[in-house]
């Protein structure tokens, strides 16, 4: 069975200054349909590179990220931009951003603009899944520039969730102070994920927030390893490690 999200050799550096960091170094893993897991690492961990890889929105400098057994560097940037706008959602709190006079149900609906859907269909569907979210009609209509970071974490998640992605990418999307706000939302997400079968890969600088994912994995050292008994992929610098992994059935 081809999984659902494969890395093959991957490797990823930036520039800093007059020398490369290389932040990922001949990653292999395979990630099988509905099965979700959490990845957790400290900041500058490789973490957020490796989900920003995996939904398409950079790319590897070696190596092969493959979706549903396509490589995802041999497509169009238009090929990748209608991936990323269905088959794969990308959220991440960092990246929140609220346009002036713009209400939660637009929000939510502006996502579905390129689905070829009417606007009025859209903001049905826009209000159907803030409520499954937790967000009800009357909290549509508020402003997104007054949201709290509970409330912005609720309607990223929806604006994820109206498009019906098979895969759904989540960069530390919870920053709450609340411990109890930030535990509803993480329960409230492996429940959206078990009740569409969708695949969910989470990453966090808090293992709380990575609780009930099916395979736990974490990078440190150079070195990602995983809940289950096999050794895994990531090499990074001054550390020569290889391997395998595949998470599923």
């Amino acid at each position: 069975m081809t999984p659902l999200l494969s890395f093959q050799n991957v490797s990823k550096c930036y520039p800093d200054g007059n020398r490369e960091i290389t932040v990922l170094d001949c990653v292999s893993a395979e990630i099988d349909a509905g099965v979700s897991v959490g990845v957790y690492g400290k900041r500058r961990s490789g973490k957020s590179t490796l989900l920003r890889l995996a939904a398409g929105i950079a790319l590897p400098d070696a190596g092969t990220v493959s979706f549903q057994g396509q490589d995802i560097a041999q497509m169009t940037s238009s090929e990748r931009g209608r991936l990323l706008r269905g088959e794969i959602a990308f959220v991440s709190a960092a990246d929140w951003r609220a346009n002036p006079g713009e209400r939660v149900g637009e929000h939510v609906a502006t996502s579905l603009g390129s689905e070829g859907v009417t606007m009025r269909e859209a903001k049905h569907r826009a209000l159907r899944v803030l409520e499954q979210v937790g967000v009800g009609a009357a909290d549509a209509e508020e402003l997104t520039s007054s949201l709290s970071l509970t409330e912005r974490a609720r309607v990223m998640l929806a604006r994820a969730l109206a498009r019906k992605p098979r895969l759904l990418v989540l960069d530390e999307p919870a920053l709450m102070a609340n411990l109890g706000d930030r535990d509803t939302f993480y329960a409230l997400l492996r429940e959206q994920a078990r009740e569409s079968n969708m695949t969910l890969l989470l990453a966090s600088e808090e293992m709380a927030a990575l609780q009930g994912v099916g395979v736990l994995m974490s990078i440190a050292d150079g070195e990602l390893l995983s809940s289950e008994e096999r050794s895994t992929v990531v090499r990074l610098p001054g550390r020569r490690l290889g391997g395998a992994e595949r998470f599923g059935q």
